[in-house]
């Protein structure tokens, strides 16, 4: 019970981070036309893109963090917190992969 109000706590911080970076680089995701479309997937294509180059990011600090606490120089509470935020991030990148997946199914599912 508390890992799911967890897991959705981190998915709302994400979800508010994503909007934060959309609103201060100006790509929205508010189309009001039509035309306006490619926009949108570019937008979203820019978001996801940076998710994962941030996921990744992440990831590679805690690398480092780890093999400097393995040279015995590193401090374990920087340690532990980068381990514990790679370990979030690879969290929220499985929950959203598992999301694109299941919207992609329910697709494949719709009649025509």
């Amino acid at each position: 019970m508390i890992s799911d109000v967890t897991r959705s706590l981190d998915a709302l911080n994400a979800y508010g981070q994503t909007q934060q970076s959309l609103q201060s680089t100006g790509t929205g995701l508010d189309t009001g036309s039509a035309t306006q479309a490619p926009d949108a997937v570019s937008g979203f294509t820019d978001v996801l893109n940076n998710a994962l180059t941030g996921a990744i990011a992440t990831g590679k600090t805690a690398e480092a963090q780890t093999a400097t606490g393995l040279s015995g120089k590193g401090s374990l509470t920087d340690i532990a917190t980068s381990v514990e935020e790679a370990k979030l991030t690879l969290q929220t990148v499985t929950t959203v992969r598992d999301r694109v997946v299941q919207a992609y199914q329910d697709v494949m599912k719709m009649s025509i």
